[in-house]
């Protein structure tokens, strides 16, 4: 398994309206992402910057963010929207993050 980390970008305001989205997360969604395999996929929130900080675990070296061409994605994407930074397309303004420490 590989690890990889990504930020985002949530606009101001809209952080419990994340949350809630997410604890509500479509079970489509989890199928898809569990299928391709992802794994253990964390979303940590900075209060002071509003990025997103993603971290998971990918079997296949692809992860969550190269689904685009996935209609559920798709639609994930454009609900979420309203409240992030996105692409033309929808997909979320997503930064790569190198790994500079790992603890085992």
């Amino acid at each position: 398994m590989e690890r990889i980390a990504f930020k985002m970008k949530l606009k101001p305001g809209f952080e419990e309206e994340y949350r809630k989205r997410h604890d509500a997360i479509w079970p489509e969604l989890i199928d898809l992402l569990k299928e391709q395999g992802i794994e253990d996929y964390s979303i940590f929130w900075d209060q002071e910057t509003n990025y997103l900080f993603g971290v998971q675990k990918v079997s296949e070296g692809e992860g969550s963010q190269d689904l685009g061409s996935n209609p559920v994605v798709q639609k994930w994407w454009e609900y979420m929207a309203d409240i992030m930074e996105v692409n033309g397309d929808n997909s979320p303004v997503t930064i790569p993050l190198k790994e500079v420490f790992y603890l085992k």
